[in-house]
């Protein structure tokens, strides 16, 4: 219902101009005193362009009382702009911008209870028509009514136009697929880890990362999931339950105060951290214009990222771990990842994190172009930031635990990738 309701609000926000003339022509703020603008906005969206009002109560006789005065409006608006789209109402810059809702409908297949295939035949019965994999963001962008696709990045993830409503399908209501945007499913794709690991999700909470961490383990392992919201977890351990995890524990615990000596941790070799920050990437934010937090918040959460990173790496058996968020801002990021890199040493390194992906880290150090980030505009994505640490033992070539397919794909041609020639060479000796 969040989900829905976030969408519901962007688009509000997106139409915001087109439903102040609609507002203002048929005069319903006028007739009804006591309703604010902004849920007038949001009742005629939902009645004029959203899928029906959700709504029940006076709210809903209310806006079907306007309804026919709503709908003439509309009408008129359309034959002065010479139109016949709602969309054509939107400015150029609103209708073209992928912030502006244009990010696509991802949608992940949990292949702990199905697996792509079945999947696509699933939707294909439904009326949807299977375009095959898709071959550059382009292709994303263009998709439109009922056709989809298979993401030309991550082998698991269908990416469906943007608005599509899954939340009612019998699939999602199943725990069978995952509502989860195409960036937030690179922390754990990229984290890669093995079968039968023990595996750490430090700030776990709402749990899609956690459920996409069983799927590649396979339900497999461990995972030890930690959140200091109780609500959260409650409502993580459900949404687990339904996707048909097994082998997690889930913890009310502050991750700072977790015991790195706990002998329940001792295998532990994978960490996920995405901590908390500003969420400046996510596109309702950008859509809401929000003000950027000033430098004082930064830095507070930049020193409390700092802290539970290098916390999160004194984990005795951690071999890779995977630093995100869902920000845009270098304090957040880069220079989170920098600072605590100078405080290990040469104890972790910084791995080259899918080095097809087109968009890289800031570059605020010498490496700093191994992290990537992801952008509405250039990805189709939420704003992130994903940073890829991997121990390494002195005098020994680090080992690489990258996923196969985030290292090998048919556009890494402009990449060097200079670590995996030695490998081929040990084979042919």
């Amino acid at each position: 219902h969040a989900r829905q309701l976030y969408a519901l609000v962007a688009e509000t926000l997106r139409y915001s101009a087109v439903l102040e003339k609609l507002l203002a022509g048929a005069a319903l703020l006028q007739a009804e005193k006591k309703l604010s603008p902004q849920l007038a906005k949001v009742l005629v969206y939902d009645l004029l362009f959203g899928k029906g009002l959700k709504c029940g109560g006076r709210w809903k006789a209310l806006a079907r009382r306007h309804r026919t005065r709503l709908e003439a409006e509309l009408a008129r608006l359309k034959v002065r702009h010479k139109v016949s789209r709602n969309e054509d109402l939107l400015a150029p810059a609103q209708a073209a911008s992928p912030g502006a809702s244009q990010v696509p409908r991802y949608v992940r297949v949990n292949t702990l209870k199905t697996c792509v295939d079945d999947v696509i035949d699933f939707f294909k019965r439904q009326g949807y028509s299977y375009l095959g994999k898709a071959a550059s963001v382009e292709e994303l962008r263009a998709l439109s009514g009922k056709k989809f696709l298979l993401d030309l990045h991550l082998p698991e993830l269908l990416v469906f136009p943007p608005q599509t409503d899954f939340h009612d399908n019998l699939l999602y209501t199943s725990g069978h697929i995952i509502l989860q945007d195409k960036a937030s499913c690179l922390p754990a794709f990229l984290l890669g880890p093995s079968a039968g690991s023990h595996v750490i999700d430090a700030c776990a909470a709402p749990g899609n990362k956690t459920s996409h961490l069983a799927a590649i383990l396979k339900n497999k392992g461990q995972i030890f999931a930690f959140d200091v919201d109780a609500k959260r977890l409650a409502t993580m351990n459900t949404m687990l339950m339904r996707a048909g995890v097994t082998g997690f524990q889930l913890a009310q615990q502050d991750f700072l105060t977790v015991d790195t000596g706990d002998p329940k941790y001792s295998k532990v070799a994978y960490i996920l951290l995405d901590p908390s920050c500003s969420g400046s990437g996510m596109v309702t934010r950008m859509l809401r214009e929000e003000a950027a937090p000033s430098a004082k918040r930064l830095q507070a959460l930049a020193s409390f990222q700092c802290k539970v990173l290098s916390h999160a790496l004194s984990f005795p058996a951690v071999q890779r771990l995977v630093y995100s968020t869902c920000s845009l801002h270098q304090e957040e990021n880069e220079d989170v990842v920098h600072t605590v890199l100078q405080e290990w040493g040469s104890a972790f390194r910084l791995a080259n994190a899918f080095p097809s992906w087109p968009c890289r880290g800031l570059a605020a150090f010498p490496g700093a172009e191994c992290c990537l980030r992801a952008s509405p505009a250039d990805t189709l994505t939420h704003g992130f930031f994903v940073a890829v640490l991997e121990r390494r033992s002195e005098g020994v070539p680090a080992p690489r635990f990258l996923p196969a397919a985030a290292e090998k794909s048919p556009q890494c041609g402009k990449e060097t990738q200079p670590q995996p020639a030695p490998k081929k060479r040990k084979k042919q000796r």
